[in-house]
């Protein structure tokens, strides 16, 4: 078996920053041998795309996972550049149902399903795990979310992640207002073998909801202020988000396997 694989960057213009993704355009169907490869590519997620019926599905390298942002703009990235130059939208199909992906002058843009949240009282566990104290804290339909005062706060956490992958939700997101941008994040998801996520697209159907409330806009920016970090074009719209970004190839590669 021969596998095309394309490793992009994803949140980013440069490459060695933003998200890494590895996407495989494959008719493949073997969950045990796409958990594998995605173990072995060692990435926060692979994705694997069949053209067939436009089906995407994410691994990490410990699990699948039903919503990831970055290696579905890594994967319509591939798809524009590699597949159909002259296309201007995809629909994918998902575990969380039809996601579209819009080609823009110079970034892509995601169409994502908002998420629902309520406020819950986890302020002292989440404490406890990340070294600092959140204003508020509240659980979505998949992630724990606590928001902070400062960006410097948000910059400097140093959690633990062994206390992290105990909290409520699939992982933890911590996110403040900002200065330059409208809003700041990290993301942490020990749960799934990614400890720390460099810019997290599904996170932000959290974020985008709940910052376009508490700053009475609708368009907004934002940066994932990790180590490699990323910036994402944020809009609210009824129950979806729309999230931008920009992606680079890194690598084309092939997987063989005898």
């Amino acid at each position: 078996m021969k596998l095309d694989v394309y490793f992009v960057d994803a949140f980013t213009s440069e490459i060695f920053s933003g998200n890494p993704a590895a996407v495989i355009f494959s008719d493949i169907d073997d969950e045990v041998l796409m958990q594998k490869i995605a173990a072995e590519n060692n990435l926060s997620e692979t994705a694997f795309v069949d053209l067939s019926n436009n089906n995407i599905r994410w691994f990490s390298p410990a699990c699948e996972v039903n919503l990831c942002g970055h290696a579905t703009l890594a994967s319509a990235f591939v798809y524009f550049n590699y597949f159909d130059t002259t296309k201007e939208s995809i629909a994918f199909s998902s575990a969380s149902g039809e996601l579209k992906v819009y080609r823009k002058d110079d970034y892509l843009e995601l169409d994502f399903p908002k998420d629902t949240f309520k406020q819950v009282d986890m302020i002292e566990m989440v404490e406890s795990a990340t070294g600092a104290k959140p204003l508020e804290t509240y659980l979505g339909d998949i992630n724990l979310f606590a928001v902070y005062e400062n960006e410097e706060i948000i910059s400097n956490i140093n959690p633990d992640y062994s206390a992290v992958s105990k909290l409520d939700g699939q992982g933890l997101i911590i996110s403040s207002s900002s200065n330059q941008y409208d809003f700041v994040s990290r993301y942490f998801c020990p749960k799934f073998g990614i400890n720390e996520d460099p810019v997290t697209g599904s996170a932000h159907t959290t974020l985008i909801p709940y910052w376009s409330g508490k700053l009475s806009k609708d368009s907004l920016t934002a940066k994932q202020v990790s180590t490699r970090g990323g910036e994402l074009f944020c809009h609210n719209i009824k129950n979806r988000v729309l999230i931008g970004g920009k992606a680079v190839l890194y690598m084309k590669g092939l997987i063989e396997i005898s």
